[in-house]
């Protein structure tokens, strides 16, 4: 369970250190006060005398060393009801690494501590290289260690999508920038299978348990990572204006020459990335390094000095004769590359989500605990009304999430589940991702002032908030592709309305927002600047009826209340009167044992 704060810091906090095998935690620091009881300056002498030193009251105690599985009662009915409880053992193994003291340190050591590029040895040599702080190493060992990266495809079966999903949910709102490289791994899978001579050189690498932080070539190493290189600066998210030139060696090789604007963990061990050959824009597979221990032609050229995501090294590169293997039909690398996009794009659901609970699970925990105007906080009905709105919204966006991430566990057997998890994909990624940042903000608000400084992991969850919605394709980008999936693949609309069907005569205020959407659609979908108003309304239809299927009544009641009932404001603590709002603000506090 929780544990009291370990007070004021005199010095840089939590330097990493060995005690016992383990990270060390800051300790208490203590003010001028001496055992004499007398204040002095900075020449020892006595100011005044004190009776008594100063008592901090009414303080948090800090959220750690607790089981962030088991507070979590929404991720655990979602794993029950989308086939994943054989991994409940995993999961709690999961939320007790995440919610640890220490795993909390290592979290804010990484980002304090960012990574920083080596482009030259001593001696002058381009080795182009990225040094970290051995907390991000621990962090990757950790969650690697735990299968967040491959256990869909370790264990194939029901439910193992939404599990590895789970995974991916818990460790985001611990430490956000370890999940970048793992979220590219485990997307990446699915591509290289399509290859059986690249599958064969990296499948048993990229799925391995075990981390390996050597930069260098993956002969001899334990496990590998993979990330992707595609944006370009011209070109930003048109991925259609690639320059980049791949020269055919004739030797089943080619030699990319170009440069890449945007490319996160420029250290994998292999990358996926886009560039022009005699056919078109082609998708390659590109080692980090070759054989000999050279760089494979990847000059790193600076580090991109990022407002959130700190931990994690992002990039601007040049290649010069990077040596890579075509992927795919020549010609059809966009197809290609985009197939990764999709799973990508459903794991920024799930982590967002997750990023959104830790937030309202903090501002719960600080509510719980913190007494203003002679009462708690969670007892002022204009909190609950604030806490219970927040606890909603982080619940629907999790049965979102999970619930696309089933739909791609069941696709083999299902075309319905498969052009669900096409079309839903888009909505849950721009819908979740685009929510968060309010989520984080009104969280943060709810610590006062000391949400707002570095000390609080409030402020680093703040800054991470917005990325989501950029990478794997910024709103706009995400919008355009749901009236591409409904235009070029008729059935996922009807797929979708399937799934929102299924509950109607439930609710009337459900019922009376399908037939308002139902009238609506061709008109939404015939106009490309609608594009997003379709998007948000096919989204919170699908988290109404999900909602209505799965959460407890006063959860939906309240959803469709306010995001159905046409008359929401998007803020937070807007619930009406006829909500127990005192009730659901509970949802919001981590449930500890």
């Amino acid at each position: 369970m929780g544990r009291a704060d370990s007070g004021a810091r005199g010095e840089e906090p939590g330097e990493l250190g060995r005690q016992s095998g383990r990270f060390a935690i800051p300790g208490r620091r203590h003010s001028l006060l001496v055992n004499d009881g007398a204040v002095r300056g900075s020449e020892g002498k006595p100011m005044a005398q004190a009776s008594h030193a100063h008592q901090v009251t009414n303080q948090v105690p800090l959220l750690a060393d607790y089981d962030a599985y088991a507070a979590d009662p929404v991720l655990k009915a979602v794993v029950t009801a989308f086939d994943a409880g054989w991994a409940n053992e995993r999961l709690h193994e999961a939320g007790r690494t995440v919610g640890a003291a220490e795993t909390i340190e290592m979290a804010r050591l990484a980002n304090r501590r960012g990574p920083e590029l080596r482009s030259h040895d001593r001696f002058g040599n381009r080795i182009d290289q990225i040094e970290f702080h051995p907390a991000w190493h621990a962090l990757m060992a950790r969650a690697i260690g735990q299968e967040t990266h491959a256990l869909a495809w370790n264990r194939p079966g029901p439910g193992a999508q939404v599990a590895r999903a789970a995974l991916q949910y818990l460790w985001y709102g611990c430490e956000s920038g370890i999940c970048c490289p793992i979220s590219m791994t485990y997307s990446a899978v699915p591509v290289l299978k399509q290859d059986r001579a690249l599958w064969a050189q990296w499948g048993a690498l990229v799925s391995s348990k075990t981390y390996d932080k050597t930069q260098g070539p993956a002969a001899g190493k334990l496990g590998a990572t993979v990330g992707m290189a595609m944006t370009e600066t011209q070109g930003g998210s048109d991925l259609r204006q690639t320059q980049t030139i791949a020269y055919d060696n004739r030797d089943g090789t080619y030699s990319l020459h170009g440069s890449k604007w945007f490319f996160s963990v420029p250290h994998s061990d292999v990358f996926l990335t886009l560039a022009r050959n005699e056919e078109g824009i082609s998708c390659f597979v590109v080692p980090g390094w070759r054989p000999d221990g050279e760089r494979n032609g990847i000059a790193i050229q600076r580090l991109k000095d990022k407002c959130g995501n700190r931990s994690n090294a992002s990039s601007e590169v040049e290649f010069r004769g990077a040596i890579g293997h075509m992927l795919g039909d020549p010609g059809r690398g966009l197809r290609t590359g985009l197939s990764m996009n999709h799973n990508t794009r459903l794991d920024i659901a799930a982590a967002s989500a997750g990023l959104m609970r830790q937030a309202v699970m903090l501002a719960g925990h600080h509510a719980q605990h913190r007494t203003a105007f002679q009462r708690l906080l969670i007892d002022q009905p204009i909190m609950q009304n604030v806490l219970a709105d927040l606890a909603i919204e982080a619940e629907a966006a999790a049965w979102l999430a999970f619930r696309l991430f089933a739909a791609v566990d069941r696709q083999e057997q299902s075309e319905s589940e498969k052009l669900l998890a096409r079309i839903g994909a888009p909505l849950a990624k721009y819908w979740v991702a685009k929510r968060t940042p309010a989520v984080v903000v009104e969280a943060l608000e709810c610590h006062g002032g000391n949400g707002f400084i570095e000390e609080n992991p409030m402020a680093r969850h703040y800054r991470e908030a917005p990325l989501n919605s950029v990478w794997e394709g910024s709103g706009n980008v995400i919008c355009l592709d749901v009236l591409r999936s409904l235009e070029r693949e008729p059935g996922s609309l009807q797929a979708l309305r399937a799934e929102l069907h299924a509950v109607s005569g439930q609710d009337r205020r459900y019922d009376a927002a399908l037939q308002a959407l139902d009238n609506d659609l061709h008109d939404l979908i015939r106009h490309e600047g609608q594009a997003r108003l379709l998007t948000e309304r096919l989204a919170l239809m699908l988290q109404g009826a999900l909602l209505i299927r799965h959460a407890p009544h006063a959860v939906a009641d309240a959803f469709v209340a306010t995001r159905l009932g046409g008359h929401w404001s998007g803020h937070f603590g807007d619930l009406p009167l006829a909500v127990d709002v005192a009730t659901l603000a509970k949802r919001a506090v981590p449930e500890l044992a």
